[in-house]
């Protein structure tokens, strides 16, 4: 059975009104949460504002997190890395395409050392790799951080905006174990992409799968009210050896728990996934 978790923050309060954010200061009372719901992970992110802060990069904060998850029984198995979308691997800026490289390389060990298996790489909005030359550079600078994620045995998982047919050209120009797909349910739904298109190319690198709704070319809605069609992919998904996550990316509201289980029970009843 493959593990059901949730999206870091959307259990709790927002912090500093951001949608979607790691809470410093109170992201530990999300565990026990997640455990009372039959939740199996959290999905860490790492901003880019306040990311030294977070405990993914200090070995005090990765003991932490350790000693909740032990104590839960709720695992960390994947990080939504959303620090790549305000400082891109691939940024023009030399400096800091190198100090983006250097927070990778470092949370990629982090991962190894808590038994994690991706970190998503999100290019998209400002991290977009649509032409021709960023994307050429975005290959060159993964091809340089391949031999790390392959040592710490963590994917990089690739979540883009790129239609079906210029994703699986990229990803047959990056031909490796450990170069993975993120799978977001309700992007896909929002940029007008069929899955059936998707799953096709590239069904069988996908890694980690964020479940959410979307309306065409608009923002987040609660689950089963958007143009994403979530029971119809998870029927075709059964024709995929997929074996990693499926995180909760769903709408949330101010508050979180309350509208959380609300979809909690829709996906339960509508997919038959079961936690």
């Amino acid at each position: 059975m493959n593990p059901l978790g949730i999206m870091q923050g959307r259990l709790l309060p927002k912090y500093n009104e951001r949608y979607q954010a790691h809470p410093v200061g109170y992201w530990h009372e999300e565990f026990s949460i997640a455990a009372e719901l039959g939740l199996d992970c959290v999905e860490f992110i790492l901003d880019y504002n306040d990311f030294q802060k977070n405990p993914l990069m200090t070995a005090d904060g990765r003991r932490k997190i350790k000693f909740l998850s032990d104590k839960t029984g709720v695992g960390v198995l994947s990080i939504c890395a959303d620090y790549f979308m305000e400082k891109p691997l691939h940024s023009d800026d030399e400096k800091t395409a190198l100090k983006s490289t250097g927070v990778l390389v470092d949370l990629l060990n982090a991962a190894s050392e808590l038994g994690i298996m991706d970190v998503v790489i999100p290019c998209v909005d400002q991290s977009s790799i649509k032409t021709n030359r960023i994307r050429d550079r975005f290959k060159e600078i993964i091809h340089s951080i391949i031999p790390e994620a392959e040592k710490c045995e963590v994917n990089l998982s690739l979540e883009t905006d790129l239609n079906p047919k210029q994703f699986d050209d990229l990803l047959s120009q990056l031909p490796y174990e450990c170069l993975t797909v993120n799978y977001d349910i309700g992007n896909s739904a929002s940029l007008g992409f069929d899955f059936y298109d998707e799953l096709n190319v590239y069904g069988d690198r996908i890694s980690d799968i964020h479940i959410k709704d979307r309306t065409l070319n608009g923002g987040s809605v609660k689950l089963g009210s958007g143009n994403a069609d979530i029971p119809g992919f998870f029927k075709l998904l059964e024709n995929y050896n997929y074996k990693g996550p499926f995180i909760m990316q769903a709408y949330r509201d101010d508050e979180g728990k309350k509208v959380f289980e609300e979809q909690l029970d829709w996906l339960k009843y509508n997919t038959g996934i079961i936690c």
